[in-house]
């Protein structure tokens, strides 16, 4: 689980560029803040990955049950940084406008749990489906299932639209899938 650096490095760059290119201004409050949280986490994470990852072992059986604040605020690398932030971008531009600042909020606070409640209820089901016990241990950390949650809320906003998924014209219906399976791909874990 140890494969971040310190420090600035070229997908962080990115990331600061794009955020720049958007400006300051035209990012709601509070997309404005996960940015800025995750990033410093980034930076200044609170401990090693592999003391904040979310796992079945370590929250349910370890009673360790911080990990499900902890892990969707930290990232295994600068690209898995990127990505997750720049999608976050989007999606709050997007949703935070429409929704407003409080419900956002909330929506992201909600979502942020939930969403490892949801990894580990299926690693349980995978543990006992498939008789591998070794489900258990897997330890992820990011913002992507929080992302691919607001990505489903803005599908449902936002009907019938199309949406650049990786450069490709993809039914918004669909993206979030596509989407889910690229992030995967690009930086799995």
């Amino acid at each position: 689980m140890e494969r971040r650096q310190r420090g600035v490095s070229a997908g962080l760059l990115l990331l600061l560029y794009q955020i720049s290119q958007v400006g300051l201004q035209n990012i709601p409050s509070v997309t404005l803040g996960v940015l800025v949280l995750n990033i410093f986490l980034f930076l200044n994470p609170l401990r090693p990955l592999s003391e904040v990852c979310l796992s079945v072992n370590e929250a349910v059986h370890r009673k360790n049950w911080q990990r499900l604040l902890l892990a969707p605020f930290h990232h295994a690398d600068d690209w898995h940084l990127y990505y997750n932030m720049i999608s976050m971008l989007w999606k709050g531009i997007m949703l935070e406008r429409k929704l407003k600042s409080i419900w956002f909020a909330y929506i992201i606070a909600v979502f942020s749990l939930l969403t490892g409640v949801i990894y580990m209820v299926l690693e349980l089901l995978l543990v006992i489906i498939l008789d591998d016990p070794s489900y258990e241990m897997n330890c992820g950390v990011g913002f992507s299932g929080v992302l691919f949650a607001l990505k489903v809320l803005n599908n449902h906003y936002n009907p019938g639209r199309v949406s650049s998924v990786l450069g490709l014209p993809i039914s918004s219906k669909y993206a979030c899938w596509v989407e889910l399976v690229a992030i995967h791909f690009i930086s799995p874990g």
